[in-house]
């Protein structure tokens, strides 16, 4: 089972048959690690982090880490956001480090149109300790670990009413850079271009309860499409409860905290629904957030009376 199982990681990572990028079953919470256009977008600014332990109990499973920060430039209608990430499945790592700038064009009164693009650089690396060959010629991929930078661009564009509702569609990895980890072999191995469609509408049933559904729509090809949808019920913009269903691999349940409206922190559990689940506990995710505001930097400024 277990050289079975680095056989598909190997391909998740580094081919053309799976999709490359990590994935998060809290998207809704964290749309700056989808889309560049995103940064800026509100009047204040926030940091959000990500981290993601997926198919617990099978060795070398994936595991994602996230940070991102965006917020807007004073006077103008832009915007600046920063991700760092680090996923590693199986042997293989990518550890980037990505930059975005977003330009905001307000339609009307709370409705904007966002364009975003992203620049940054990628360290892609692979274990050969860990790899189990097929072919006794290859044992060149095991004497060592290989690590390759690679850049990284994408664009986005973004629309949005304030607590409303938003469209956003995202082309991460743009350019589609070689990945060179052994230049004296043949390898035609690339950075895969992705499309992502992410939707959400807020829906107030009443003054304590809002009903928020969301999608997520992931493309790359010639992997098939996957599809996100999910909702959450949010008890006057501070608790919440939800689902997502992922289609053809997981239903997760969402469960979240919205402190003062500043402090954040979200968790949800994936319950795997492929034959994997014979073998794994399930996934585990942490969303952890501070959102920066006028409002709360009174609050910290303010001395006791």
């Amino acid at each position: 089972m277990m050289r079975k199982l680095y056989t598909i990681l190997v391909l998740v990572s580094t081919g053309s048959f799976a999709q490359q990028l990590p994935q998060y079953s809290q998207y809704m919470l964290n749309e700056m690690a989808i889309n560049p256009a995103v940064a800026g977008k509100d009047n204040y600014s926030e940091v959000r982090s990500n981290n993601r332990q997926q198919w617990v109990g099978i060795t070398d499973a994936p595991r994602t880490y996230m940070l991102t920060l965006q917020g807007p430039i004073k006077g103008k209608n832009m915007g600046l956001g920063m991700s760092m990430y680090t996923d590693i499945v199986g042997p293989t790592r990518r550890t980037g480090l990505n930059f975005s700038y977003a330009y905001h064009v307000k339609l009307k009164e709370d409705l904007n149109l966002s364009f975003g693009l992203s620049a940054g650089l990628m360290q892609w690396g692979i274990d050969g300790n860990k790899i189990t060959l097929h072919d006794e010629g290859d044992q060149q991929l095991l004497t060592s670990y290989k690590t390759t930078p690679v850049p990284d661009f994408g664009a986005g564009v973004y629309f949005h009413k304030k607590d409303k509702f938003y469209v956003g569609l995202s082309l991460p990895q743009l350019y589609q850079a070689p990945i060179r980890l052994y230049p004296n072999t043949y390898n035609n191995s690339k950075l895969a271009r992705q499309i992502n469609l992410n939707a959400a509408y807020k829906y107030a049933i009443n003054e304590d309860f809002t009903l928020e559904p969301s999608i997520l729509l992931k493309y790359e090809k010639p992997a098939p499409a996957k599809l996100d949808v999910g909702a959450r019920a949010i008890y006057k913009n501070q608790i919440w409860l939800g689902a997502v269903y992922r289609h053809h691999d997981a239903v997760s349940a969402l469960l979240g905290y919205m402190y003062q409206d500043y402090l954040i922190i979200g968790y949800s559990y994936d319950f795997t629904t492929t034959k994997l689940k014979q073998y794994s506990s399930g996934t585990h995710e942490i969303l952890l957030g501070i959102r920066f505001t006028k409002k709360q930097a009174a609050t910290w400024n303010s001395k006791p009376q």
